[in-house]
């Protein structure tokens, strides 16, 4: 039974996210955290985290972790599934058809007044993301920097992983180092 609930709730959020699968993002949350009460939200957030480093789509990489997390490989299968089919059949039919109607005005203008929604439903969660990420006017400065090195610097966002990987580890060692100093 979880399995097709997992089917159809990645079916339904496959078949209803425009712009991508970072605008899938909050609708998997709502659904997975909120609804289902099937992963905390703090779990969400490291699961998105890996899915994001993960090489694909991020899309069907958040159905793997969470289908995964919650029934196993026949979880991972029918998440995947559920996820990618939607697409898979939309893209299907567009390709079959769109030679008919590529030049058509009123086609152009529809997909330029769904960009800018695309882009609210890709924005909307940051907050709420960033709240349970514990994302402070502190610590605001990484995800910023990080941002500016991507986009202005054309710094490779793998470099970026790099040096947060290495960052974290050497922060978190020299705090235990502290720790241990401390106790002695």
């Amino acid at each position: 039974m979880k399995n097709l609930s997992l089917f159809a709730t990645f079916f339904r959020i496959g078949a209803f996210t425009l712009g991508g699968g970072y605008a899938m993002i909050p609708l998997v949350q709502r659904e997975i955290v909120d609804h289902q009460h099937w992963i905390e939200e703090e779990e969400f957030l490291d699961l998105i985290a890996l899915a994001q480093s993960a090489p694909g789509i991020i899309a069907v990489n958040t159905a793997v972790f969470v289908g995964y997390k919650i029934n196993g490989w026949r979880g991972l299968l029918y998440s995947v599934l559920g996820a990618v089919l939607p697409s898979f059949v939309i893209i299907l039919t567009i390709a079959t058809c769109f030679t008919h109607f590529r030049d058509n005005e009123a086609i152009e203008a529809i997909f330029k007044g769904i960009r800018p929604a695309v882009v609210a439903l890709i924005a909307a969660p940051l907050y709420k993301m960033a709240k349970s990420a514990k994302i402070t006017w502190k610590t605001i400065i990484i995800p910023i920097v990080a941002a500016f090195l991507i986009w202005y610097l054309k710094v490779s966002p793998i470099l970026i992983i790099i040096f947060a990987l290495i960052a974290g580890t050497i922060v978190v060692w020299i705090r235990d180092e502290k720790e241990r100093r401390g106790k002695r």
